[in-house]
């Protein structure tokens, strides 16, 4: 005869298995990992696929689209030139998850989600909408720095449309992708660790969140049907990845023996050098100054508004750096 806990098991298992999960941008750098994440926590997951016209002869992304396909996702057609597409695509499911790019040398299209929470509003179905965000908080940087604030400027905007229509929500954020910020010890225009000589902005002794992106997928994920974070903010900021510059290089020098020469470069020097850069430029050395000068990830106590992802979920068993680094020694 079953127990109390084991028929509550059941139903949280058929529970997770009958909810469905809409990730929109399922091939780019982020929505993959969710994707992946989706898949092996055992919901039921659909990709929004662009029409034929608009995927053209991109056969990586048709063909990563078919790789998830094989794994048990579905593929969902939907454009963001044509609302009804979207909304059609929307009331398939129970979670809508947008992981379109926010950064300049990629893409920009943070504004383009203003049309799917119009698809979500007019769908009504849809449980919980996971925007995209994962980098600083963009509620906590009204005082960024021209351009670069542009990014949270249009996600503030995105968050406004997506509370005035009264649609459940979770902000995931908070942390430094490590593919961009660890692997290359926080150089800037280089994704490989330096053999000689590391630049150190300021001090180096700013904290700052760094996670594994698979991580971020998998975290994501866990808080799609939390009553925990329902319309609040999920922080990504594991303590044991709260590291500061000086602390990723020590681990870098002790994996490869060898020292590193530091130079630093003051507040003033480092703003200073945005002057001549392009646009692209001169938003990532904002983005940097606010990451590192002024500790924007890490200078705050979180307050009602939000949670902290390790906490929530200690069972998740979160990349150190130590580890994540081994592979590019």
């Amino acid at each position: 005869m079953e127990t109390h806990n084991q028929r509550a098991g059941k139903e949280m298992a058929n529970a997770k298995s009958n909810l469905k999960v809409l990730v929109v941008g399922g091939t780019g750098y982020i929505g993959r990992r969710i994707v992946t994440a989706s898949l092996a926590q055992g919901y039921r997951t659909y990709i929004l696929q662009r029409p034929a016209t608009e995927i053209g002869l991109n056969i990586e992304k048709l063909q990563m689209l078919l790789s998830f396909k094989k794994q048990g996702a579905h593929l969902v057609e939907g454009s963001f030139s044509d609302i009804q597409s979207l909304v059609n695509a929307v009331k398939q499911v129970d979670v809508v998850i947008c992981t379109m790019s926010g950064v300049h040398f990629r893409s920009h299209n943070i504004l383009l989600q203003l049309k799917l929470v119009e698809a979500i509003k007019q769908a009504g179905n849809v449980k919980r909408f996971l925007p995209s965000e994962f980098g600083l908080d963009p509620a906590r940087m009204g005082h960024a720095l021209e351009p670069g604030r542009v990014t949270f400027d249009q996600k503030m905007v995105v968050r406004k449309a997506i509370e005035d229509a009264k649609i459940p929500f979770t902000y995931v954020c908070g942390t430094c992708f490590a593919g961009y910020f660890a692997g290359n010890l926080s150089q800037m225009g280089t994704l490989v660790p330096p053999k000689d000589k590391v630049l150190i902005y300021g001090d180096g002794n700013t904290k700052v969140s760094l996670m594994d992106e698979d991580d971020i997928g998998t975290y994501a994920i866990k808080t799609i049907d939390d009553p925990r974070t329902l319309n609040k903010t999920l922080y990504l900021l594991p303590h044991e990845n709260l590291l500061t510059q000086r602390q990723l290089v020590q681990i870098w020098e002790n994996l490869v023996g060898k020292k590193l020469e530091k130079m630093s470069i003051s507040k003033d020097d480092f703003l200073a050098s945005m002057k001549g850069m392009d646009y692209v430029g001169q938003v990532g050395v904002g983005h940097f100054y606010h990451i590192f000068y002024e500790g924007s990830l890490t200078n705050f106590k979180i307050g009602e508004e939000g949670e902290e992802a390790s906490k929530l979920y200690p069972e998740v068993k979160y990349t150190r750096m130590d580890e994540y680094l081994k592979v590019y020694a």
